[in-house]
């Protein structure tokens, strides 16, 4: 089902965000309060509106809180990223996503009711230096609860050539394959009990830190 969503603060963060959105053909709110960023999106977003999110009653007009989802993507000015992810929150969004600038700042927006906290440039240097330190380690989320979801090329030939019901990975390790994708087929695919792995092969995996990374050191010797 499409969903409707609203970002707030039209930087390189939140741009990229609607970017992303519109590609996927999605309806797409954007605010700012700087005319020439708001007229960036005039004509490819589903509305294009330049407005102080400081103000309640700016953003009560807008209906935001009938949105799915609002991205609060205001970046250096912190008393205006707080104050919109107050009002957001207030006027009864349903997922709050707020950008960050520092630890500081994301415990505010996580106390002041944001669902979720994004620090764009320590999460980007994490994932950079991991895969300086391992090239096989493609992409690495952590989510709440001390899950993670981790997706790395598969290059341990003990797994070659047998079916996931075979390797049987969630009572021997813990972890479940999301996604796999074959060196010689583009794209991913959602795997099957049947699905064969084969040498070269990127996956996908969820399960908890602990065991995500114990998988991850055998599975890419």
């Amino acid at each position: 089902m499409k969903k409707n969503y609203a970002v707030i603060g039209l930087g390189l963060f939140g741009s990229s965000i609607v970017n992303t959105l519109l590609a996927h053909n999605q309806e797409v709110l954007v605010i700012d309060k700087d005319e020439n960023r708001v007229n960036e999106f005039r004509d490819v977003a589903t509305e294009a509106i330049v407005a102080d999110t400081q103000n309640e009653l700016a953003l009560k007009q807008l209906g935001i809180g009938n949105f799915d989802n609002v991205f609060v993507a205001i970046g250096t000015d912190l008393e205006a990223s707080i104050m919109t992810t107050m009002i957001c929150e207030e006027l009864g969004v349903k997922k709050l996503i707020c950008k960050a600038e520092n630890a500081r700042h994301a415990k505010v927006l996580e106390r002041l009711g944001a669902d979720e906290v994004i620090q764009p440039e320590r999460d980007m240097g994490n994932r950079i230096a991991l895969h300086v330190m391992e090239p096989r380690i493609l992409n690495d989320l952590r989510l709440r609860g001390k899950l993670a979801v981790v997706e790395f090329e598969l290059s341990n030939p003990k797994f070659f050539n047998k079916s996931l019901q075979e390797l049987n990975f969630t009572n021997r390790y813990g972890i479940q394959v999301i996604a796999l994708s074959h060196a010689d087929t583009p794209g991913a695919e959602i795997p099957n009990s049947a699905t064969v792995i084969k040498s070269g092969d990127v996956i996908t995996v969820i399960g908890t830190e602990k065991d995500v990374e114990k998988f991850e050191d055998l599975a890419t010797k």
